[in-house]
């Protein structure tokens, strides 16, 4: 059988016939070793009878005192076996008598016969089927022993015939008793491996179903046959159910972890000991770019902040340290007036996570509530009390003159218009605040609205000699609110004009992008904010310098605008001063609400 031929049968069919050839050997050599055991005891038997019959002559010799070769004759010839042969031979090998020649003196030396040395060296011995050199053409079982006394060596033989070959062979009874054995053993083996060869071809089966990710139907577990190796593939199929189960179970909790992770107001990142990211939300990005003094494209970047120094000696030091303690380091940072944690956790594997926490978040939004109200009150007795004013001194003053009159309603019409501008933004910003859910969603092409908007503010910025660098890629596609996207970069670019200087330059980047968000940078190279005012930049009716900003006419609350329209795009915002000089403002927006 070619080993081609051996792989194309099946498990059972190469058990049964691994084993079936292994049975065959060692049948063939047990009644091989039986059959020359059987022949080895008759032809001893015959030994024992020859032998029984030289002792006998023996004997007589012994009884008469001396070798009479007449009376050896009548002896012989009247004790004598069927075709038995006696012949006398000296230890020197010469023979000095036989019965059946009559010439033996003129035979050749026989001290080189097998029997004969036998017999001189442990008194007897015998010899199968060797050709007789006195009688040419026939073989004789010869048997021998020696006499000391008489320096005499006796040797008996029958011809070894056909007849006696039988008589020596064993009995064939024997033979067809082992081969009805063997052909019952045969069959038991067979169901045996036919079972056996059942039970791992299921569980082959199974394995293939369950490498390929296939459904494993329940019902499989019928099929197995009812013995140990079925149950132990029973078992093993329950075994994979449950893990199967608990993977699925494992995958989905994951799902929602992940979920909760890029939803949670911490900044998260999982790096492997390689210190490769394996999981950051969208926090961690914007707060690492926060801390960081250059836009980072990519998170395993982190490690090359110096801020974070601490937490890569932490590491470090740690490298190769496998035990299950625990392993944590914390540390605030102060930067762009935000203050943050920062907490590492080394897990036994050697992966990591390092968390971020931006601990301003909560006082900020307390204070805002308390100013909220104060702010509105404030921007809003302004105009109407200039307006209020202007008129009292119309009213008051009936012989004012037309000049001086026409001087008052302009200026009255002229804070009428900043207080429908400040309505009109309050109108937008509770709008997005009490009813998200009524704003408008569509299909975005968010390039083309930073194109518009530039178009449209070309004019001021060629009267303050500014320079726009847009580096946002083409046809950047986007679902949200086109309205509140042309706010978000129309009120930045109208900060930049009024408040960046003479002669800067304006950079829009998107620098970034993942499964969910694009991340985007909006920056100036003027004269920047002081540090103190970065975390104060995006609330409402907050100004750096009041009296110049009532003076260029802002309503104090674009910046807030942004901020909720980023937010309303489930993005972030963060501002800080550039090292090179000017403002940046970091952001990101959602691709797909």
């Amino acid at each position: 059988m070619t080993k081609l031929s051996y792989r194309i049968l099946s498990f059972s069919q190469r058990l049964f016939l691994s084993v079936l050839i292994l049975f065959l050997v060692f049948a063939i050599c047990f009644i091989a070793f039986q059959y020359q055991r059987e022949k080895a005891y008759k032809s001893e038997l015959l030994n024992i009878q020859l032998q029984s019959y030289n002792n006998q002559l023996g004997n007589f010799i012994t009884d008469r005192g001396e070798l009479d070769i007449d009376s050896m004759q009548n002896y012989v010839a009247t004790h004598m076996m069927p075709n038995l042969r006696v012949t006398l031979i000296t230890p020197s090998g010469k023979v000095i008598y036989d019965n059946i020649r009559k010439d033996w003196k003129n035979f050749e030396d026989h001290s080189t016969r097998k029997e004969v040395q036998e017999a001189l060296m442990y008194g007897s011995g015998y010899s199968i089927g060797r050709n007789s050199e006195s009688i040419e053409g026939e073989e004789y079982f010869y048997s021998a022993r020696y006499y000391p006394p008489f320096r005499l060596i006796i040797r008996s033989a029958l011809p070894y015939n056909l007849s006696l070959s039988e008589h020596l062979k064993a009995d064939s009874s024997f033979l067809w008793f082992a081969l009805f054995i063997s052909l019952i053993l045969i069959g038991v083996f067979y169901q045996f491996t036919r079972k056996l060869g059942m039970s791992i071809s299921k569980l082959q089966q199974f394995a293939m179903k369950a490498d390929r990710n296939e459904p494993i139907d329940l019902a499989i577990l019928d099929t197995f046959p009812k013995n140990e190796l079925g149950e132990i593939s029973q078992h093993i199929i329950k075994i994979y159910k449950r893990l199967h189960r608990a993977k699925e179970a494992l995958y989905i909790e994951r799902e929602k972890l992940i979920s909760h992770l890029q939803t949670s107001h911490e900044g998260l990142g999982v790096f492997t000991k390689e210190r490769k990211e394996i999981l950051v939300n969208n926090l961690f990005v914007q707060y690492i770019n926060n801390i960081s003094d250059r836009n980072l494209s990519s998170s395993d970047s982190i490690f090359l902040i110096p801020d974070l120094k601490p937490i890569t000696d932490f590491l470090t030091k740690n490298e190769g340290n496998y035990s299950k303690e625990e392993k944590r380091l914390s540390m605030h940072i102060d930067k762009n007036a935000r203050s943050f944690v920062l907490e590492c956790i080394i897990f036994q594997d050697l992966s990591f996570e390092i968390s971020i926490n931006d601990v301003t978040q909560e006082e900020e939004r307390a204070r805002l509530k308390r100013q909220l109200t104060q702010n509105v009150a404030h921007e809003l007795k302004t105009p109407v009390s200039s307006i209020q004013g202007y008129l009292e001194t119309i009213i008051s003053n009936p012989n004012i003159s037309p000049e001086n009159m026409r001087t008052f309603l302009e200026r009255s019409y002229a804070q009428s218009n900043r207080l429908t501008l400040l309505l009109r933004d309050i109108s937008v910003l509770t709008r997005m605040d009490e009813a998200p859910g009524m704003v408008e969603k569509e299909t975005v092409n968010l390039s083309r609205i930073v194109e518009n908007i530039l178009n449209e503010v070309a004019l001021g910025l060629e009267e303050k000699q500014m320079r726009v660098v847009n580096l946002m890629p083409h046809d950047l596609i986007l679902t949200g609110s086109s309205s509140l996207l042309y706010s978000i970069f129309r009120n930045l670019t109208d900060n930049a004009i009024a408040y960046a200087g003479v002669g800067v330059q304006v950079t829009i980047n998107c620098f970034r992008e993942d499964e969910k968000f694009y991340y985007f940078s909006f920056s100036d190279t003027g004269i920047g904010v002081p540090e103190e005012h970065l975390n104060r930049l995006f609330e409402r009716f907050y100004r750096v310098d009041k009296g110049r900003s009532r003076k260029l006419g802002g309503t104090g609350l674009g910046l807030a605008i942004v901020k909720n329209a980023v937010l309303f795009h489930g993005g972030t915002i963060f501002a800080k001063n550039a090292p090179s000089g000017g403002l940046e403002f970091v952001f990101t927006l959602q691709k797909d609400l």
